[in-house]
This record gives C-alpha cells, structure tokens and sequence, in this order.
C-alpha cells in the first residue's frame, strides 16, 4: 500500500511527505502534482491507503478531484488539503467523499495528527475492546458528546486532541454505525439503545 500526495505547491507537497515520513516510517510516498498520473503512478507503486489532496489543482474543478478519487479508489482514506477556510468548502468537500478537510493554515503539528489518525487502526484511538453495542468505550463517549450537543472544538477541548482529528474519529464512527451525520449517528445510538446507561 502506498500514500498519495498530490499537491501543485511542491514546497506544500514535500511538507506533506516529511510529514507522512514521520508518522509512517518506511512508507512508500508517492507525490504528485497533478490528478492526471494517478492511475500510471498506482500501477508503479501500489493500491492506495491514503490520498493526500490539494483541492485546488491546474487538471480539476471544484470536488472533481474528489469525486474522481473516490470513484476509482473507494477503499482508500481522503484527506483534502486546502488553503480556503473551511467554513467554504468543508460540507462540500465531505458531501462529495472526502474523509477530512485540513487547512493548510493549520500548522504541521495539527496536520500531522489528521493525517496520522488517518493512517491509524481504530483500536489506538478508541480504548481496547467494544461493547456490546459494537462500540468501543471511546467511541460511545464520541456518540454521548454528539448528544450532548458538543461542537467539534468542544470535543476536541474534552478530550485533548486536535479539530482534525476529532473529525477524522467522528468519519470513523459515521462508517461503523452506516451513517453520514452527527444527527443520523445519534438517532441511530439512541434507537439502537446505546445511550441508555
């Protein structure tokens, strides 16, 4: 398995990769600055884990990149890198498939721990063992905070973490409960019982 960076900024790119170097010893990094030698690249390297994507590139429009990406490699993890704000793009960008929407304002610690919750099994995050209810201690903690109304900020606050990565806990939580809100994830808890007690 191989990690993606496509990124026309090659000062943004090799950030990126020093950045995945980091979290991924020894993994095989590809970079890339244009959406239209995935496919040759994929065919050299490897099936992709993790896409790294600017969401502005000189061969996409708006979320074609995205919606490109996941068409062709569902399977693997989609980490848009941006520099507009989120408040402009974020919905969109997650609407049309992408995992996690980071500013490249954000710094490369906050970066990093995104991307690394990304590459991450589950069981790091989320305490060992599950519940009965096919949740883990941590993420019924997730699903009680969404309850209680708590914004992403307040989240991240509660339990220490950075916004991108309580994002990408919350993407990984959507997937195991087959839902693509916070709303749907706490109707579905609290008809599935798993708030009670």
């Amino acid at each position: 398995m191989s990690l993606y960076v496509i990124d026309d900024h090659p000062l943004m790119r090799e950030a990126v990769v020093m950045l995945l170097r980091r979290y991924r010893a020894g993994a095989n990094v590809v970079e890339l600055n244009r959406l239209g030698g995935v496919e040759e690249a994929i065919r050299q390297h490897g099936a992709p884990e993790l896409f790294c994507l600017d969401l502005k590139l000189p061969d996409t429009i708006g979320m074609s990149g995205i919606i490109e990406l996941k068409k062709r490699y569902p399977a693997a993890a989609l980490a848009v890198l941006s520099a507009s704000p989120a408040d402009e793009f974020e919905e969109q960008c997650i609407e049309a498939g992408a995992d996690v929407y980071i500013e490249k304002s954000s710094g490369a610690n906050e970066i990093g721990s995104a991307l690394h919750a990304l590459l991450t099994p589950d069981s790091t995050f989320e305490d060992s063992g599950t519940t009965d209810n096919k949740l883990s201690r941590r993420q019924k903690q997730l699903i009680i905070m969404l309850d209680r109304g708590l914004s992403n900020r307040e989240i991240a606050d509660e339990l220490g973490i950075s916004e991108h990565t309580v994002k990408v806990h919350l993407w990984r939580l959507f997937r195991r409960l087959g839902v693509k809100s916070r709303t749907q994830a706490v109707h579905f808890a609290r008809t599935h019982g798993m708030l009670n007690g």
